[in-house]
């Protein structure tokens, strides 16, 4: 019973994705013969047919995605292949903290590349085709070497860390794991700035000049303390632009990527700032961090409860094994690993709302401290444009998949006159105007 369960739910995350995929698709293309009036200021029409081009390109890119995740994970649960890897690395390796710890870090390292094919077309075909993948393959596979070099630096230690938690605490080791990973989450936002982002991307401070001294201006009114505002050589990977926070403390900073400084004129750029510089003031970075970590502690609340029944192991063909140990609870961290996406997706709508808010918070601080909203607005619309950014999605799969307003919500709210009756509306996800701060 548990398997078809599991099996229900992983179709029907499957199926309603595709579903959302496909009304998206229709949606963008009953609005691509002309630009919606609303649009017109923004946007030409070259420019606004190569975006609609890219959203389509996307959306089935999307759909042979999900398909293929989706047998991807149908195989990985139900084949017996992760059991008998289970069993393999207890007789071989051993069924230890560290072994046991490597069997977890295996299966999401093999999975992960599993997903190559994938991301090796997006990256070197659609992004290709349509200008904005700079990335020379050397870089791609260096980049994906050190990734897998981070993770076993940081992420192997401290599944080892959680699996031996599981044998010291006992029954509340689950609390116990939390507090750890919390103190992990701490710490790296603190080391990423500093030794992580470097290893894949350059970052100089902003040079001296007329910017330098707007945005320095900029932080002292707003009492604003950062360690620095950095430029980001993003165009080393893509023409894609952005801007995000980053670092914690006296370790923050605000990272600027080449592409934004070359697209925007000065005053746009301290509106970027000025945002981003709104989510530190707005607290929005605490209260990110205390929705994930509350979410942090009920996973693994739900990891202990699992594991407490023997019935939800032996459902997928792992041997069943009592006692708090990493032996038998390494399948679990496995699974659950392999399983909470299909029960998170139906919660992404109410995250996706708390995440537009902070950036409407965000734009108005913009707002205030700049004194006008004509920056923020030019700002946002020349990353729409840049971006070739989903002008008109589909407003249920904006709002389900779209963690930024659209670019019709913002200048409203910002102060733009709503538009009129019919025009397209969305939200921003990969494919929208984004702002990561």
């Amino acid at each position: 019973m548990i398997g078809w369960i599991a099996l229900g739910l992983v179709v029907a995350r499957w199926a309603a994705s595709l579903w959302l995929n496909r009304l998206n698709g229709r949606h963008v293309e009953a609005h691509s013969g002309s630009i919606p009036p609303a649009f017109a200021e923004v946007i030409d029409e070259t420019t606004y047919a190569r975006s609609v081009e890219y959203t389509l390109a996307r959306l089935r890119f999307g759909q042979v995605s999900l398909t293929y995740g989706l047998v991807v994970l149908v195989v990985s649960l139900f084949s017996g292949v992760l059991p008998a890897a289970h069993r393999w690395f207890v007789d071989t390796v051993g069924s230890g903290v560290w072994s046991m710890a490597l069997f977890v870090f295996a299966v999401g390292t093999a999975l992960s590349l599993v997903t190559l094919p994938l991301g090796w077309y997006s990256q070197f075909r659609l992004e290709e085709r349509f200008g904005f993948n700079t990335t020379t393959p050397a870089t791609w596979w260096l980049d994906i070497a050190k990734r897998l070099l981070v993770s076993l630096v940081l992420l192997y230690p401290l599944v080892v860390l959680v699996l031996a938690i599981v044998g010291w605490t006992g029954e509340w080791w689950w609390v116990w794991a939390w507090v750890a990973t919390t103190l992990f989450q701490l710490v790296t936002t603190v080391l990423v700035p500093i030794f992580i982002l470097p290893l894949f991307n350059k970052l100089t401070p902003l040079p001296a000049g007329t910017l330098s001294d707007r945005l320095a201006a900029l932080a002292e009114r707003t009492r604003f303390a950062t360690r620095s505002i950095q430029v980001m050589d993003g165009s080393r990977r893509s023409r894609h632009s952005n801007a995000f926070f980053t670092g914690f403390g006296r370790q923050r900073r605000i990272v600027l990527f080449d592409t934004l400084i070359e697209q925007m004129d000065e005053p746009e750029v301290e509106a970027v700032l000025a945002h981003e510089i709104g989510h530190s003031k707005r607290r929005h970075i605490l209260k990110g961090f205390t929705v994930s970590s509350i979410g942090s502690l009920a996973g693994l609340w739900v990891v202990a409860w699992i594991a407490s029944r023997l019935e939800f192991v032996e459902a997928f063909g792992f041997d069943p094994v009592t006692g708090h140990t990493a032996v038998a609870m390494a399948p679990v961290l496995v699974l659950f690993g392999l399983l909470a996406g299909a029960v998170t997706f139906w919660l992404d709508p109410a995250f996706n709302w708390f995440s537009r808010r902070n950036e409407y918070e965000a734009d108005a601080f913009a707002r205030e401290v700049i004194g006008r909203p004509g920056p923020m607005i030019g700002a946002l619309r020349k990353l729409a444009e840049k971006n070739l950014s989903n002008l008109a999605p589909h407003p249920l799969y904006s709002r389900w998949h779209y963690s930024h307003p659209t670019l019709l919500e913002r200048e409203s709210a910002l102060g733009r006159p709503p538009p009129a009756a019919g025009a397209g509306r969305g939200t921003r996800g990969s494919d929208g105007v984004p702002f990561t701060g």
